[in-house]
């Protein structure tokens, strides 16, 4: 349980610039007895969590480095936990004995929050852009896992709208289940490919699953740059289909040599059309412009907190920031496919019970430097 505990949050942060994921053991996370949210409507659906992931967005908010901007988009207190295999428990298949294994689609959007007409982003398919997160019949909270009516994955039971509920393949294990949310994401970025020149900066969970998502779902004609920091993140990144894979400040030299570029001070004359940050930092988002090509575009797929950056060769080179914010239904679809082809279940290196809450935020945090990628909580044993 996440609790609006100004304190407790300085504490956090604190705590966790000292160490990553530090801030679980002194800050407003804590470990309480599950009570089961209402059903928001009786169309609603309960569900018991198999696994849940814990993502980097989970991490910013367990060591208070979370941006405030996401304050009034979550309501106190919530459950954490968007990245959700779950049974589902309280439905017309189960009581006439179809078993359901389902994924969560997060996003609370119009029709999750009951409301009509739907906002105009909805009505276009956007639904990860809806305009309607803080209002409708729930709290405000931008997704499962930062709302106080919908409770979240890292918990024995919660409450999800049925237009949320992906079933899983039976033949996809509950590791691979737990990768479909995170490759969505990977699958919404991979649609901004051009299948020419490009990097992808990081090689994390978002880096890597970025890498599998376009060489499942696109004819790349020019060479991918993964940047990677850490052993084992540079094995997966081969095998998942980097054609070139580099410490961070070999970037520029590689970008140069294989887009034939001029250099000018640190900024390269042309480079990549398409440059995928997956990182979010300032340091990762300035090296992304100086590696873009003249017109061409960064998508930012690694949620930035609060950054500082040098913008003159935004203008100066007509380059542009985009972010890159989840999915759509057709994404998750997508994601089980390249879940399936890429073997993604393998990139789940640990799980956790619940009770375990500190030393498994503490793995996630330093997941890199441990040899780590996915780490993922575990209720089956409930």
């Amino acid at each position: 349980m996440f609790s609006r505990k100004p304190a407790r949050f300085a504490a956090a942060r604190l705590a966790g610039a000292l160490m990553p994921g530090r801030g679980a053991a002194v800050g407003p996370l804590s470990l309480e007895p599950d009570e089961a949210p209402a059903l928001p409507t009786p169309e609603w659906v309960r569900l018991k969590p198999r696994l849940a992931g814990i993502c980097g967005s989970d991490l910013a908010l367990v060591d208070g480095t979370a941006s405030a901007y996401f304050d009034p988009l979550v309501s106190y207190p919530f459950v954490p936990g968007h990245e959700v295999v779950a049974d589902v428990v309280a439905h017309d298949g189960y009581a006439h004995g179809r078993h359901r294994r389902v994924v969560v689609i997060p996003v609370l959007h119009c029709a999750v929050r009951g409301i009509a007409p739907v906002c105009a982003a909805c009505a276009a398919g956007h639904t990860n852009r809806c305009e309607r997160v803080a209002f409708g019949h729930l709290e405000p909270g931008l997704q499962t896992g930062f709302c106080e009516s919908t409770g979240g994955g890292w918990s024995t039971e919660m409450v999800a709208h049925p237009s949320q509920l992906v079933d899983v393949p039976d033949d996809l294990s509950d590791e691979a289940a737990v990768m479909i949310e995170p490759t969505a994401c990977a699958v919404h970025a991979a649609k901004r490919y051009d299948g020419s020149h490009t990097a992808i900066i990081g090689a994390g969970t978002l880096g890597l699953l970025t890498l599998a998502a376009i060489r499942a779902t696109s004819d790349a004609t020019g060479p991918i740059i993964v940047t990677a920091r850490y052993p084992e993140q540079k094995r997966l990144a081969k095998e998942l289909g980097a054609d070139v894979v580099c410490a961070s400040d070999e970037l520029p030299r590689w970008v140069r040599s294989t887009t034939h570029s001029l250099v000018v001070g640190d900024q390269l004359t042309c480079g990549c059309p398409r440059v995928f940050d997956c990182v979010g930092s300032s340091d990762s988002i300035q090296q992304a412009l100086q590696v873009v090509a003249p017109g061409g575009e960064v998508e930012m797929v690694g949620m930035p907190g609060n950054v500082s950056l040098e913008l003159t060769s935004l203008w100066h080179r007509e380059t542009a920031i985009r972010g890159v914010y989840a999915y759509t239904r057709a994404d998750f679809d997508t994601a089980i496919d390249v879940v399936r082809s890429a073997g993604l279940e393998r990139l789940v290196s640990a799980t956790y019970p619940l009770r375990d809450y500190t030393d498994a935020i503490a793995h996630a945090a330093n997941a890199g430097r441990r040899g780590a990628v996915k780490i993922a909580f575990d209720m089956r044993s409930h």
